[in-house]
């Protein structure tokens, strides 16, 4: 497992994003813990979580919960192992998904956060979308009343634009250590939100990594996936649809001259783009995970990232 920093903190270079484990299809408890042991046997130190991962209207933190019950019933050491949740997002009994971002909610979200991980401080919060309806600078400074407070270590951003990340910066200073933004061979939208990012010195955290790559289970219409949620797991042991997107054939053709699966590629290739890039694919099954760990280790010649680069601009 190669490794990357988040802050200070050394962390695996690709996560485990655990949304699938909590929301629509999600597997049964034992598949599930079975999949977070695998990612920590595998060598993934950064599980990514938030309060709003649960089904509709029903166990508000379940993801929470279970990423704490996972980490408790490990055999091995957890010690450098980095939680990463998020707050300000809600899921109704109809299915929908609210943003809050007064900092009244989000301190509280925080508070039942910290008492569902079982933890001190979480290692990292973030803001998980902006509220169009609270001005940016108070979610923000919820942040950070909570990083002065010590309930939170760092604080991050998510789904936020250039000047967002700006402000946010402005703000915190270096106590800010995160961005986690849709990004993937198919949608590249946040280039400069990337460069930036690199530029000053923050992790980069893409989810929907894989999108483009192979249609997931989280892409059926009936899941009611957030906009800027849907395909967070895709890697092929949840893959129900096959395919790939046109344009992004080289992924498919590297993975069979290397042996491996086109999404360790993609994966990989993420990891080319920025040293401060830290893909969180989902899983919701052992093999997938593993897979997805895989990548850290899959190094691709000069030539192969020619030609994925190729597929990515046609």
């Amino acid at each position: 497992m190669r490794y990357r920093t988040v802050g200070g903190l050394r962390v695996s270079a690709v996560g485990l994003g655990a949304m699938p484990l909590s929301i629509e299809g999600r597997p049964d408890e034992a598949r599930a813990m079975a999949t977070v042991h695998a990612a920590l046997d595998a060598g993934v130190t950064l599980l990514d979580t938030a309060d709003s991962y649960h089904l509709p209207g029903d166990e508000p933190g379940h993801n929470e919960r279970l990423v704490a019950r996972a980490l408790a019933t490990y055999g091995g050491d957890t010690a450098d192992v980095l939680v990463t949740t998020k707050g300000g997002r809600g899921r109704p009994a109809d299915g929908s998904w609210t943003v809050t971002g007064s900092p009244r909610h989000l301190k509280s979200a925080a508070e039942a956060s910290l008492k569902r991980l079982g933890v001190e401080a979480i290692g990292l919060y973030q803001l998980h979308k902006p509220d169009p309806a609270v001005p940016f600078e108070e979610s923000v400074g919820a942040l950070r009343d909570l990083l002065d407070e010590g309930k939170i270590r760092y604080a991050g951003i998510s789904n936020t634009d250039v000047g967002q990340i700006r402000r946010a910066h402005a703000l915190l200073g270096d106590r800010l250590v995160s961005v986690q933004n849709r990004y993937s061979p198919a949608v590249r939208d946040s280039e400069p939100e990337l460069r930036l990012c690199a530029e000053l010195g923050l992790a980069f955290l893409p989810w929907s990594p894989l999108g483009g790559i192979s249609r997931s289970s989280l892409d059926g219409p009936s899941r009611r996936l957030p906009p800027e949620d849907t395909g967070h797991s895709t890697s092929p042991g949840d893959s129900t649809l096959p395919g790939h997107a046109t344009g992004l054939d080289a992924f498919h053709a590297v993975a069979r001259e290397r042996g491996v699966s086109p999404q360790q590629v993609c994966l990989a290739w993420l990891l080319t783009r920025s040293p401060v890039v830290v893909p969180i694919p989902g899983a919701s099954r052992p093999g997938t995970i593993r897979d997805s760990a895989g990548a850290a280790d899959l190094e691709l010649a000069p030539e192969e990232v020619a030609r994925l680069e190729a597929g990515v601009g046609s």
